[in-house]
């Protein structure tokens, strides 16, 4: 190994940064037991340190004592799910990210004037099982080139796309490409919804991987982003891994490449950034690291107004 290249930007997100602080403000106002929704985020580091402070994380609103303040993850719940949760008596904090309620909207709107959905994302994701329900009755997904390419479905004169936000930009061009085909009249929102740190990190990662042997991406397996970030970076001739910790650096790597890059998904925090990257110098010491700035970013989501007022009290 000659050089260690860290990719810029790379992890926290707006959104990812935006519930993060939501729930720590959501515990200085209501104190231990706090209930969130699903993982707040798709990093087991993350959701580890809120539990050990008290933050209880469930998948079914009724496991949640009536009453009870809940936070909804970043990844943005259902119309059913926040029925149940006003049912319950529940308190509702929203932690979901502004960028996903801009594709929520997106549905709610197609839908008030009539239209059917096609929906591009991962089936059983938490983020598509929410924007879907806004249409459940209207809306079929598909993941791949391949699903749209098979897709059968009922002529609809008014017929709509919608995206998840952390998809592999690559392969949902070319999905829409078919989509384009098959149906002239399909209709897209005026923005992608596709977030600006997916495409930013995707960015920076094709960029990493023309200068590096080998990319290793820290983050979740359970983490959409992080996933496509290793997919990219194959897709562009770099050897790519996906880890989250420095026990899972092989020593062979510094070795058997020359240049490694380092990037993370929207939900990794820096720290495990920094862990893996001095693992490898431990391993050979003296080496250089540089950064690689693809674009730059200045985005900040504010936290709920009230929320704000309470924790200063």
């Amino acid at each position: 190994m000659k050089q260690i290249i860290l990719a810029a930007p790379r992890g926290f997100c707006a959104g990812v940064a935006y519930a993060i602080e939501v729930v720590e403000l959501a515990l200085q106002v209501h104190g231990a037991p706090l209930y969130v929704r699903h993982a707040i985020v798709h990093n087991e580091f993350v959701v580890k340190s809120f539990e050990q402070r008290g933050v209880i994380f469930v998948e079914a609103i009724d496991e949640i004592p009536e009453g009870m303040p809940v936070v909804f993850s970043a990844h943005g719940v259902s119309p059913e799910v926040r029925e149940q949760a006003a049912d319950r008596k529940l308190l509702i904090i929203d932690a979901s990210c502004p960028l996903v309620i801009k594709v929520h909207n997106e549905a709610k709107r197609y839908r008030a004037r009539d239209y059917h959905f096609i929906y591009i994302g991962h089936q059983g994701h938490v983020e598509a099982e929410g924007t879907m329900g806004e249409a459940p009755d209207r809306m079929v997904l598909v993941e791949t080139p391949e699903d749209a390419e098979a897709l059968q479905m009922p002529h609809y004169e008014k017929l709509a796309v919608l995206t998840q936000t952390t998809l592999s930009i690559d392969e949902v061009n070319a999905t829409m490409a078919v989509l384009r085909r098959r149906f002239p009249h399909l209709e897209t929102p005026a923005k992608e919804d596709i977030c600006y740190a997916t495409t930013n990190r995707q960015a920076s990662v094709k960029e990493l991987a023309r200068e590096c042997d080998l990319v290793l991406v820290v983050g979740s397996t359970t983490s959409s982003n992080s996933n496509r970030l290793r997919e990219v970076a194959e897709a562009h001739g770099a050897t790519s891994f996906l880890l989250m910790s420095p026990e899972e650096v092989q020593p062979a790597w510094v070795n058997d490449f020359q240049s490694i890059g380092i990037t993370s998904g929207a939900s990794t925090p820096e720290a495990l950034v920094e862990a893996i990257t001095g693992e490898l110098l431990r391993l050979q010491p003296g080496v250089p690291v540089s950064v690689l700035e693809a674009v730059k970013e200045d985005v900040h989501f504010m936290p709920p107004r009230n929320l704000i007022e309470l924790s200063r009290r």
